[in-house]
């Protein structure tokens, strides 16, 4: 099973390939409003046991965003135990990708 976490400049890598994952920001809509990547689904931790069967594909190659990284890598922990395979929380979450890779990304 892959790795539950994902470094930012290994996602970087993989948002550039056909076929990248999901990138699934958990985050509050204040949070998203704020700062947010493109292509990124919104979809708060609290609604997550609510939508995840609807709205996802098990088999689809799955990133989990939040702002340091601890509720992304609870909610990949959650989905893995719901047959999502294919699920890394991204380490450091939002922050650490505006600090490492686009400081042009607000940081709160």
């Amino acid at each position: 099973m892959l790795d539950p976490e994902i470094t930012p400049q290994e996602f970087l890598q993989q948002r550039s390939k056909p076929n990248p994952p999901i990138l699934l920001d958990v985050r509050e809509p204040w949070e998203f409003q704020t700062a947010s990547l493109p292509n990124s689904i919104l979809m708060p931790m609290g609604e997550i046991t609510s939508r995840a069967h609807a709205e996802l594909d098990p088999d689809q190659p799955i990133v989990v965003l939040c702002h340091h990284g601890q509720r992304s890598l609870s909610v990949t922990m959650w989905l893995r135990q719901q047959d999502f395979t294919h699920v890394q929380s991204l380490a450091g979450g939002i922050d650490a990708w505006s600090r490492t890779i686009d400081p042009g990304i607000p940081r709160y």
